[in-house]
């Protein structure tokens, strides 16, 4: 089934799930961690029927210290590198049980969830694989945080350029990380799978309608999910959401969907929030300089406009 005729129920504030969480209250997540409400609000949407893998990483480890845990749902916990290698062996065992009628015919998605480090560098290799491959019920769920949050805030692929880690400080001959953010999401979508897309906690029930969405296709799904981290941010905890919500309006990260390769740019910014806005409540950006605030200016218009022009190469899809 295409992606963009996928049936699912789409959720509106008024259709709101109520039930309980399928991630309990009681974990162990830093003050104002955006990661583990990205993670509440996309477990929130698919319920109870799923079964998660979850590399090892800050939700790891803040949610199932043991003998604990605050999963409610299957779980098992797997190497940094491995998340979607064991994700797509459950789902092939699971339609394997369906062919001997030891397995109920409904659809079960395999959920493998990973941060930045996990997906973008350590695990990227399995993740090809497993989306080469084109399981029918595997969705993998990158939770960006933009470091190497759980060993110690080291930089990763993902981590933006001009930010300051332990391993890409800010000094007089250094600005903080000197490379790009890696475009997985663009990378996924190369592989022709039905359906990719970003995501950002500050827009709950876009994040939540599109991990439903991803659960409806017959194929891998790869969500990009953004996940302020004010531990390594060095933000203050109340400002987790607003960040989450700037990141997009000033073009940092746009929310948009691939159906089948058509592109559709989910929240149009024609009149951004200016950067600073979005920089100047970390303070790993504190050490810029206006020049290098201008060149990530630039660059994120780019990368923005790139976006833009996709979606607007097919606009029949921008309803779906």
């Amino acid at each position: 089934m295409r992606a963009a005729e996928a049936q699912y129920v789409k959720l509106t504030p008024k259709t709101f799930p109520k039930g309980p969480d399928s991630l309990a209250s009681g974990h162990r997540a830093c003050q104002g961690c955006g990661e583990v409400l990205a993670l509440r609000l996309m477990m929130k949407a698919l319920g109870t029927d799923f079964i998660a893998v979850s590399a090892t990483g800050c939700m790891e480890v803040c949610t199932a210290p043991f003998p604990q845990s605050a999963w409610r749902v299957p779980w098992i916990h797997v190497a940094f590198e491995n998340a979607a290698a064991v994700a797509s062996g459950v789902e092939s065992a699971l339609h394997a049980l369906r062919r001997k009628k030891r397995a109920p015919e409904k659809r079960i998605p395999v959920v493998a969830f990973a941060g930045d480090g996990g997906t973008a560098d350590i695990g990227i290799q399995a993740l090809s694989g497993a989306l080469e491959r084109q399981h029918e019920d595997f969705i993998y769920v990158c939770l960006d945080n933009e470091a190497y949050m759980n060993t110690g805030i080291q930089r990763s692929s993902e981590t933006p350029f001009g930010a300051n880690t332990t391993t890409s400080p800010s000094g007089t001959k250094s600005k903080g990380q000197n490379t790009w953010k890696k475009n997985m999401a663009a990378i996924a979508a190369a592989h022709g799978i039905p359906y990719v897309a970003t995501g950002s906690p500050a827009y709950h029930l876009d994040l939540m309608n599109k991990i439903r969405r991803a659960a409806a296709v017959h194929g891998p799904a790869y969500l990009h999910v953004y996940a302020p981290c004010p531990t390594g941010w060095r933000m203050k905890p109340e400002l987790s959401v607003e960040s989450a919500k700037l990141v997009v309006t000033t073009r940092i990260f746009p929310i948009y969907e691939v159906l089948d390769g058509e592109y559709v740019l989910n929240r149009k910014i024609d009149n951004p929030t200016p950067i600073e806005d979005y920089l100047k409540i970390q303070g790993r950006f504190k050490h810029l300089k206006p020049e290098d605030i201008d060149y990530i200016r630039g660059r994120v218009n780019q990368e923005y406009e790139r976006i833009e022009r996709l979606a607007a190469a097919f606009p029949v899809s921008a309803g779906a």
